[in-house]
C-alpha cells in the first residue's frame, strides 16, 4: 500500500498549501475521494469550505465543474438539455456542469429539493438522464457539496434519501491564532490556490480506488462494524438508525484509511476515527432527543465508548 500512501501524502501536502492546519479534515477528504464517495462540507461562510474543493480539484489532473446553487435552479442547469440542431435536423445533448470529474456543489441547500434531486442519479449511478436518453458520467466521478448549518432563511434542508448519498460529512471550524496569522501571511501578495498545480494524474487516482479494495478486513472488525450499526437501531433516543450502506461506507473508509496511512490491513481505531464523518447523517434524532438538544455525533460516541474493541492479531494471516 505504499504506492496509495504516496498518492495521498503528495494529495495532501498540495492542499495543506492553501488549507492551513486541516490535516484530518483534508484526510477524510482524500479518504472519500479513493473510496468513489461523495463529500458533504458543512459548516459556517468563510472557514475555507469552497477553497477545500477548488484545492482538490486543482491537484487533480481532472475536469472541474462548480455549481452556485440558488433557489430559481432548475434540474436542467444541473444535467444539461437536448438542443434541436436545424443542419443536422436532430437534437444534439449540450452537457451541464455535471458532466464533470470533480464537481463543487455550492451550497447545495439553497436549491429546491427539485433540483437537490438531480443529484440522486448522478451520486449513486455515476449517469444522467436528460430527455429519456441516459449519458454516463466521466471517471473519477466526486460530487463536494457545502452548505452553511446556521442560515436557515432561503435555504431548503437536504432530503434524508440525498444526505444517505454522500459518503462522509465534514467541518472545517475556525484556524486557531498561529494559523490564522499563517493564513494572513500567505495570502499578502496572491491566493496560493493561483500557483496550485496538478500532482496525481487519473491513472493513479483510478489505481488508488482499486488497490484499496484489496486491504484487509479482518472478521472481529467487521463484527465491530455490525455492533456499532445495530446500536444505532436501536438507541431509546434514535427514530431512525443506521442503514447497510452505511455499514458498506464505514467498511471501505476504513480500507481506505488505512491504505492512506500504508497499511495492508484495518484497526478498530480506523473504524472509531470514522463513525461520526460517516453515520452523524444518516441517523435521525426522536423529537424528545431534540428538545434535550442531544446531537447525533454525541449518541455515536456513547455508542462507541460502550462497545467492546476487538483485540489481538488483526492482521492477514501470512
Amino acid at each position: 500500500m505504499t504506492a496509495v500512501q504516496s498518492f495521498g501524502q503528495r494529495l495532501r501536502d498540495n492542499i495543506s498549501r492553501v488549507i492551513v492546519g486541516k490535516r484530518d479534515t483534508i484526510e477524510l477528504t482524500l479518504i472519500a475521494l479513493v473510496s468513489q464517495g461523495h463529500l458533504l462540507i458543512e459548516d459556517v461562510p468563510g472557514v475555507g469550505k469552497t477553497m477545500l474543493a477548488r484545492s482538490l480539484a486543482r491537484s487533480l489532473d481532472c475536469s472541474f465543474g462548480r455549481i452556485q446553487f440558488t433557489p430559481d435552479m432548475l434540474p436542467s442547469d444541473l444535467t444539461g438539455v437536448s438542443i434541436f440542431d436545424p443542419a443536422a435536423r436532430e437534437f444534439e445533448f449540450k452537457p451541464g456542469p455535471l458532466m464533470a470529474q470533480i464537481v463543487l456543489a455550492d451550497e447545495i441547500n439553497r436549491a429546491t429539493p427539485k433540483t437537490q434531486s438531480a443529484l440522486l442519479e448522478a451520486m449513486e449511478e455515476r449517469q444522467i438522464t436528460v430527455d429519456g436518453r441516459t449519458h454516463p458520467l466521466p471517471r473519477p466521478f466526486m460530487v463536494l457539496a457545502t452548505q452553511n448549518p446556521i442560515e436557515y432563511e432561503g435555504t431548503f434542508a437536504l432530503p434524508e434519501a440525498q444526505l444517505d448519498r454522500f459518503m462522509l460529512r465534514v467541518s472545517l471550524g475556525y484556524p486557531d491564532w498561529r494559523q490564522e496569522i499563517e493564513i494572513l501571511d500567505r495570502q499578502q501578495h496572491q491566493h496560493p490556490i493561483t500557483t496550485l498545480e496538478p500532482v496525481v494524474e487519473v491513472a493513479e487516482l483510478l489505481a488508488a480506488q482499486e488497490a484499496i479494495k484489496e486491504v484487509y478486513v479482518a472478521p472481529p472488525v467487521k463484527e465491530y462494524i455490525s455492533r456499532i450499526m445495530m446500536q444505532t437501531r436501536h438507541h431509546t433516543d434514535l427514530y431512525l438508525g443506521g442503514s447497510p450502506r452505511g455499514s458498506l461506507t464505514l467498511y471501505r473508509a476504513g480500507q481506505a484509511r488505512a491504505a492512506l496511512r500504508g497499511r495492508e490491513y484495518v484497526l478498530p481505531d480506523d473504524i472509531k476515527a470514522l463513525a461520526v464523518p460517516a453515520l452523524a447523517h444518516r441517523i435521525i434524532l426522536k423529537p424528545g432527543a431534540r428538545m434535550r438538544n442531544l446531537m447525533t455525533a454525541s449518541i455515536l460516541e456513547e455508542i462507541l465508548q460502550g462497545l467492546p474493541v476487538p483485540e489481538g492479531d488483526l492482521a492477514p494471516a501470512q
